[in-house]
């Protein structure tokens, strides 16, 4: 950061991503988190882990006091997203409306940089909701003239994932056998979420303005690998199996009939077996650090003493 005592507001920071960019801002010296969501629980735990940050419950998608909390900030970090559900609505809400909002708060404070977290679906061959609204966020901030840059991740993991291998991992926990869609080799580009971090951090320090960064983790592993290496990692012995594509796309229809909210749903396996391969930025080169292993990312996600502990909760 700047050599001067600095105010970063994070929006939608309660989530996985956020969780971990307030670890990292709470060892910057002088500097004023303030961190935004309508999660309270995920929130609290913000709070009992870093405990200088200041949280504010708010939903950006609704007008309210929580639009001063801008007011002298040096930046924004914008994280909110909705990213799975059944209504297409959500999206609109949470991804393009409380957007809205947010680039009106900047704007109104007159806040002199943003960075936006984006997402490699935007590249990528898929046609849902959650890419549609993505794309649509991106030419928001784009056109709103507000200084900032843009990183678009791959699909992350790390400590806090309620989601993703995360859930995955937990599944695998409490189930008899783990099910593969198909053959399993479904080509990953998986991104450590610390690293993702330490590249908003770079952003915040050197302020780039204009420019879109695609991320991409530094390996490509197939799905079925991953599954296996979460099976190591967490010393577990549940069998794996393989069930053909049709059947397991039939039942995730099937369990969302009675569920709201799915953690995996029929769209997101249409994106895991589109083939997507994404090219990104070479992380040692623009940001100046070296990327962690897949297997040691793995390793630190669910083997950490004191941050394998949390989840946070999905909204």
């Amino acid at each position: 950061m700047r050599n001067k005592a600095t105010k970063v507001v994070i929006t939608g920071a309660a989530g996985l991503v956020g969780q971990n960019l307030i670890l990292l801002l709470s060892a910057c010296d002088d500097l004023k988190t303030v961190a935004l969501d309508k999660q309270k629980n995920n929130l609290r735990l913000a709070q009992e882990l870093s405990p200088s940050v200041c949280t504010e419950c708010a939903d950006l998608a609704l007008s309210g006091p929580w639009v001063d909390k801008f007011a002298h900030a040096d930046a924004v970090v914008i994280l909110h997203a909705q990213i799975s559900g059944r209504e297409s609505s959500l999206f609109i809400r949470n991804n393009l409306h409380a957007t809205r909002l947010v680039l009106d708060a900047i704007n109104r404070h007159k806040v002199p940089y943003s960075v936006l977290v984006g997402s490699s679906v935007v590249n990528s061959v898929a046609n849902d909701d959650y890419t549609n609204t993505k794309k649509a966020q991106e030419t928001m901030f784009l056109e709103s003239g507000i200084p900032g840059c843009i990183l678009r991740p791959t699909l992350m993991y790390g400590w806090f994932d309620p989601k993703h291998l995360g859930w995955l991992a937990r599944f695998m926990e409490n189930t008899l056998v783990f099910p593969i869609p198909g053959h399993g080799r479904y080509m990953r580009q998986p991104l450590y979420n610390r690293d993702f971090c330490r590249a908003i951090l770079w952003c915040l320090k050197h302020r780039p303005v204009g420019k879109i960064y695609d991320l991409v983790g530094n390996e490509r592993i197939d799905y079925i690998d991953i599954i296996r290496e979460i099976k190591r990692v967490k010393g577990l012995r549940t069998p794996i199996v393989r069930i053909p594509y049709g059947l397991f796309d039939f039942l995730l229809k099937a369990y969302s009939v009675f569920s709201d909210d799915p953690p995996f749903t029929s769209d997101q396996l249409k994106a895991l077996t589109a083939g997507d391969e994404f090219t990104g930025v070479d992380i040692r080169q623009t940001f100046g650090f070296e990327p962690t292993p897949f297997r040691k990312g793995i390793e630190e996600t669910f083997c950490h003493p004191v941050y394998s502990k949390y989840t946070v909760e999905r909204t």
